[in-house]
């Protein structure tokens, strides 16, 4: 096996690892393409774990982004070599754009320095640069025909992803002291923080669920509208990923609410019922 070619199995490793409705909805790419959104997956993923995980972050991330820098200007960065092995590939197969790369890592450093978000439009700057970068990353690969036309698309499937990944995780963003639920829209609905805290599920949690849901589902719909403009073989990763992502707030809906504690996730199953309606 060829460097390259381990480079881009480890990339494969972590989103299987990370991200299984991810790897499921792109594995049906060609090898190539495939192969590509692994790596950028990885880069991602990357930036997230320093940030949540590492023990100095924000030297961690600064160091992570001059080894960016690095490689752009053609190095290959000592540390994360299977990663900037696989990346150094995707650039030169792809017509790639730096400028989500960074602006991914400056959304993950939003992390590091803001913990409460007061409005719907905080929160949706927030989302694009931690969640909307990632189509804007992929469009060079998946669409290189019809990338600017896909834009917008790809910015509101990325922030209505990003809303469902805040309703499905509330709990666990609790524990890092983290609320991404905008307080104008709980004072609005009358859910105080301290219900929030301790975890209550009311009527007040679910009006506010439900506002940020309906958002979410509305961006979902705009991505799609454009899905023709994707390649037939981009095609149904691109809706897949939409459509497994958007079940997850049916199942959020059908644990009576729950992003406390109980774990909201689609079933193989139920992805696999799901895929084939696409």
């Amino acid at each position: 096996m060829d460097k390259a070619a381990a480079a881009y199995q480890y990339c494969e490793e972590v989103i299987k690892k990370n991200s299984a409705t991810f790897h499921r909805a792109f594995s049906f790419l060609p090898p190539e393409k495939k192969r590509a959104v692994w790596a950028i997956y990885a880069f991602c993923r990357r930036v997230d774990d320093i940030v949540d995980e590492g023990s100095c972050p924000e030297e961690e991330v600064a160091a992570f982004e001059k080894e960016f820098a690095v490689f752009l200007e053609g190095g290959l960065p000592h540390q994360d070599v299977m990663l900037w092995t696989a990346l150094r590939d995707v650039f030169v197969s792809f017509d790639m754009d730096s400028t989500p790369f960074f602006e991914m890592i400056e959304g993950q450093k939003m992390d590091l320095y803001k913990s409460r978000y007061y409005t719907v439009d905080e929160l949706l700057h927030y989302s694009y640069h931690v969640a909307s970068t990632v189509g804007l990353m992929l469009l060079p690969v998946l669409a290189p025909e019809n990338a600017g036309q896909l834009k917008h698309g790809a910015i509101k499937l990325g922030q209505a992803m990003q809303i469902t990944n805040i309703l499905r995780d509330i709990g666990d963003d609790l524990k890092r002291d983290r609320v991404y639920l905008p307080a104008a829209l709980m004072e609005k609905h009358g859910y105080k923080e301290e219900e929030l805290q301790s975890g209550q599920l009311n009527a007040a949690f679910f009006g506010l669920f439900e506002e940020l849901a309906k958002i979410a589902e509305q961006y979902y719909e705009e991505a799609l509208e454009t899905i023709h403009l994707y390649p037939p073989s981009s095609r149904t990763p691109v809706k897949g990923a939409a459509v497994l992502y958007r079940a997850i707030l049916n199942k959020i809906r059908k644990n009576g609410y729950n992003s406390f504690g109980a774990r909201n996730y689609v079933t193989k199953e139920e992805k696999a019922r799901l895929l084939a309606t696409i």
